[in-house]
Protein backbone atom coordinates (compact mmCIF):
# COMPACT_ATOMS: atom_id res chain seq x y z
CA UNK A 1 0.00 0.00 0.00
CA UNK A 2 1.48 3.51 -0.47
CA UNK A 3 1.43 5.86 2.24
CA UNK A 4 -1.60 7.87 0.55
CA UNK A 5 -3.79 4.91 1.36
CA UNK A 6 -4.15 4.20 -2.17
CA UNK A 7 -3.85 0.78 -3.50
CA UNK A 8 -5.10 0.91 -6.89
CA UNK A 9 -5.90 3.50 -8.95
CA UNK A 10 -6.76 4.86 -12.98
CA UNK A 11 -7.08 7.82 -14.67
CA UNK A 12 -10.43 8.98 -13.03
CA UNK A 13 -10.63 6.95 -9.85
CA UNK A 14 -8.79 5.10 -6.60
CA UNK A 15 -9.11 2.47 -4.47
CA UNK A 16 -8.46 2.48 -0.64
CA UNK A 17 -9.13 0.44 2.39
CA UNK A 18 -12.45 1.14 4.40
CA UNK A 19 -11.39 3.06 7.56
CA UNK A 20 -14.45 1.40 9.02
CA UNK A 21 -14.38 -1.87 7.09
CA UNK A 22 -17.48 -4.44 7.32
CA UNK A 23 -14.84 -7.50 6.26
CA UNK A 24 -11.18 -7.71 5.99
CA UNK A 25 -10.13 -6.35 2.89
CA UNK A 26 -13.40 -3.97 2.41
CA UNK A 27 -12.24 -1.68 0.01
CA UNK A 28 -13.27 2.13 -1.68
CA UNK A 29 -13.26 3.38 -4.59
CA UNK A 30 -13.83 6.49 -5.29
CA UNK A 31 -13.90 9.21 -7.50
CA UNK A 32 -11.07 11.80 -8.07
CA UNK A 33 -13.79 14.79 -9.05
CA UNK A 34 -15.86 15.64 -6.59
CA UNK A 35 -19.75 14.88 -7.27
CA UNK A 36 -22.51 13.12 -5.26
CA UNK A 37 -23.68 9.96 -6.27
CA UNK A 38 -23.30 7.38 -8.89
CA UNK A 39 -26.23 9.28 -11.36
CA UNK A 40 -24.12 12.07 -11.73
CA UNK A 41 -21.07 10.40 -13.00
CA UNK A 42 -19.78 11.08 -16.84
CA UNK A 43 -19.47 7.61 -18.89
CA UNK A 44 -16.20 7.86 -18.75
CA UNK A 45 -15.86 7.73 -15.12
CA UNK A 46 -18.69 4.53 -14.90
CA UNK A 47 -16.30 2.54 -17.29
CA UNK A 48 -13.33 3.49 -15.11
CA UNK A 49 -15.30 2.31 -11.81
CA UNK A 50 -15.84 -0.85 -13.47
CA UNK A 51 -11.99 -1.09 -14.35
CA UNK A 52 -11.17 -0.63 -11.16
CA UNK A 53 -13.75 -2.90 -9.56
CA UNK A 54 -12.66 -5.30 -11.92
CA UNK A 55 -9.20 -5.02 -10.78
CA UNK A 56 -10.26 -5.00 -7.37
CA UNK A 57 -11.40 -8.40 -7.46
CA UNK A 58 -8.39 -9.92 -8.83
CA UNK A 59 -6.18 -7.82 -5.63
CA UNK A 60 -8.71 -8.80 -3.08
CA UNK A 61 -8.45 -12.41 -4.33
CA UNK A 62 -4.89 -12.72 -3.81
CA UNK A 63 -4.49 -10.78 -0.65
CA UNK A 64 -7.07 -12.28 1.19
CA UNK A 65 -9.12 -15.36 -0.67
CA UNK A 66 -12.54 -14.47 -0.24
CA UNK A 67 -15.47 -17.01 -0.66
CA UNK A 68 -17.15 -13.88 -2.11
CA UNK A 69 -18.23 -9.95 -3.11
CA UNK A 70 -21.15 -7.82 -2.33
CA UNK A 71 -20.39 -4.16 -4.56
CA UNK A 72 -22.87 -1.51 -3.56
CA UNK A 73 -23.46 1.93 -4.42
CA UNK A 74 -25.23 4.08 -1.54
CA UNK A 75 -26.82 6.81 -3.88
CA UNK A 76 -28.87 9.37 -1.27
CA UNK A 77 -29.31 10.03 2.34
CA UNK A 78 -32.75 7.30 1.47
CA UNK A 79 -30.27 4.48 0.41
CA UNK A 80 -27.67 4.94 3.26
CA UNK A 81 -25.04 7.30 1.83
CA UNK A 82 -23.29 9.53 4.54
CA UNK A 83 -20.29 11.37 2.50
CA UNK A 84 -21.55 12.56 -0.23
CA UNK A 85 -18.61 12.19 -2.37
CA UNK A 86 -19.13 8.94 -4.59
CA UNK A 87 -17.72 5.83 -3.86
CA UNK A 88 -18.34 2.31 -4.47
CA UNK A 89 -17.94 -0.15 -1.77
CA UNK A 90 -16.06 -3.72 -2.68
CA UNK A 91 -16.44 -6.31 0.22
CA UNK A 92 -15.47 -9.38 0.40
CA UNK A 93 -17.32 -12.11 1.62
CA UNK A 94 -16.27 -14.97 3.69
CA UNK A 95 -17.93 -18.76 4.25
CA UNK A 96 -19.16 -17.92 7.88
CA UNK A 97 -18.68 -14.41 8.12
CA UNK A 98 -22.75 -14.00 8.76
CA UNK A 99 -25.57 -16.72 9.57
CA UNK A 100 -27.02 -16.68 6.77
CA UNK A 101 -26.00 -14.65 3.88
CA UNK A 102 -29.04 -15.10 1.59
CA UNK A 103 -30.26 -12.04 -0.06
CA UNK A 104 -27.05 -10.29 -0.14
CA UNK A 105 -27.36 -6.76 -0.50
CA UNK A 106 -31.47 -7.32 -0.47
CA UNK A 107 -30.36 -6.29 3.52
CA UNK A 108 -30.77 -3.31 3.16
CA UNK A 109 -34.21 -3.51 3.99
CA UNK A 110 -34.12 -6.65 6.56
CA UNK A 111 -37.44 -7.50 6.41
CA UNK A 112 -37.09 -7.71 2.46
CA UNK A 113 -34.15 -9.95 3.02
CA UNK A 114 -35.41 -13.60 2.67
CA UNK A 115 -36.94 -14.92 -0.15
Amino acid sequence: MRDDGIVLKNDLCYARYDKYPVNKGHLLIITFRHFDNYFDATDEEKLALINLIDRSKVFLSAKFNPDGFNIGINSGEAAGQTVMHFHCHVIPRYTGDVKNPRGGVRGVVPHKMNY
